[in-house]
């Protein structure tokens, strides 16, 4: 039998390894990756073990809780788990513009501040740049060294002359690396250039925060394999028509993920809101017909949130269905629940519902105050300002429970709503008359029938 040939070309990117070269990788369809693959090497042999790093049973290894020290941002430590640890690689990513800049410079101010000295390698601004940025937000400190380089040989020199306690590299795609062939963004180069810089600060013991830049799509570019090799790894997300922001933890190897941190974008640079519970709420005084709040979870915290909605006749074959902050395809469904369970004639209507503030529900917790903010938009009565309705809907009409009912409903009364409707409201025809007969307690205006 013929001998196979060994693999003579690998993909930089998934790894997918073939006798053969493309254009396109056949495995994870990227351009331009495949290259020809280095010569195999011969088996590595077992080296010895000293006595201080030989295995030992778990149950006799130190139980100590791991170091940490705070950034001074405290809603950035509940996002990391209490702070950074020493020697962790940290990857903060999301859209430009969103602000991870601001937010690392306000970090590395106020760490400096604390009495550490902290270097800021910007790949992206020159150091004027960063100054000018620092002086309108009061960024300013003399532990807080600036530099302003592209070449990974070079910022490992800055490390070794500076010799910080924080290292922030602003961004890894925008480092180059000689050791490595391609351009700076390179799958290639971002391997290489990560890879040293975690090194650096798993020898060092130097915590090391990378910016990450992301595609289209919204995924972190470069290869997969940077999410593997960092310790934690931070989305920061937002909106450019709302100044909020929030900060999550997609992976963290010292702490939850399931932490959000919030913040506000102001004049004066990226601010903390430790307590957002009215930014998703309107301000008005007299109830009106067509609002609801519900308790929306975003990852340990119950935020409440304002459901609006407006009904309007139409002439049109096809009404219109608009939304914003919530889903489609879930709004089109209770709009079918509340037609054919509830007797509510939607067919002929336009049909318009947003959330206040500019954030988004994906949950099915906000089933119920958006069937109900349709049904008093509808009815043209509104619901007392006492009232958050909590749950979802199924298509036979029935309300099931959703997860963190309890915190959710404590949360609720502890922002002044005496009346939260959840799964114990019983199916969604009882639920809205029980809402319409507290509204009528309120403004006695008639309960309406379903």
């Amino acid at each position: 039998m013929a001998r196979p040939a060994s693999a003579a070309y690998r993909c930089t990117d998934c790894g997918w390894t073939g006798a053969k070269w493309y254009g396109q990788c056949p495995e994870c369809q990227a351009w331009g990756t495949v290259a020809e693959a280095d010569a195999p090497r011969s088996a590595v042999a077992a080296a010895s073990v000293s006595a201080a790093r030989v295995a030992r049973p778990i149950t006799e290894l130190d139980t100590n809780a791991v170091p940490r020290w705070g950034t001074g941002i405290a809603e950035l430590d509940r996002v990391l788990g209490g702070g950074i640890v020493p020697g962790a690689a940290i990857l903060l990513s999301g859209e430009p513009g969103v602000g991870k800049s601001t937010l690392l410079l306000e970090a590395a101010a106020r760490a400096a501040a604390s009495g550490r000295r902290v270097l800021y390698a910007s790949a992206e601004e020159s150091t004027a740049q960063v100054r000018l940025r620092a002086e309108r937000t009061g960024a300013l400190h003399d532990e807080l060294f600036l530099a302003a380089e592209t070449d990974l040989a070079t910022i490992l020199g800055q490390v070794d002359a500076v010799k910080p306690e924080l290292l922030i590299v602003d961004s890894v795609q925008t480092v180059s690396s000689a050791m490595s062939d391609g351009a700076p963004g390179q799958p290639a180069q971002v391997r290489e250039v990560a890879g040293t810089l975690i090194r650096v600060a798993k020898e060092r013991g130097l915590p090391v925060l990378l910016v990450g830049h992301v595609t289209k799509d919204g995924s972190i570019a470069g290869p997969r394999m940077l999410e593997h090799l960092v310790d934690v790894v931070c989305s920061f997300e937002g909106d450019r028509q709302t100044s909020l922001r929030f900060v999550r933890a997609l992976k963290n190897r010292f702490g939850p993920t399931d932490e959000v941190g919030c913040f506000e974008m102001t004049g004066d640079g990226i601010a903390e809101v430790p307590d957002p519970s009215g930014l998703f709420l309107s301000r008005g005084g007299t109830p009106v017909s067509g609002t609801c709040v519900t308790i929306a979870l975003e990852g340990r915290r119950a935020l409440p949130v304002e459901v609006q909605a407006l009904v309007v006749g139409t002439q049109a074959p096809q009404p219109r269905r608009v939304v914003g902050g919530v889903d489609s395809s879930r709004v089109a469904m209770l709009l079918a629940v509340l037609e054919r369970r509830c007797g509510l004639r939607l067919g002929q209507m336009d049909v318009y519902v947003s959330t206040v503030g500019g954030i988004r529900l994906v949950e099915p917790a906000a089933d119920l105050a958006i069937a109900l903010a349709i049904a008093s938009a509808v009815k043209d009565v509104a619901l007392p300002q006492t009232l958050a309705a909590v749950g979802e809907i199924s298509l036979a009409g029935e309300i099931r429970p959703v997860a963190a009912a309890k915190q959710r409903a404590s949360e609720a009364r502890r922002l002044g709503y005496s009346t939260v409707l959840d799964q114990e409201a019983g199916p969604l025809r009882e639920a809205l008359r029980r809402a319409f007969a507290a509204a009528d307690q309120a403004t006695p205006a008639g309960v309406p029938e379903f």
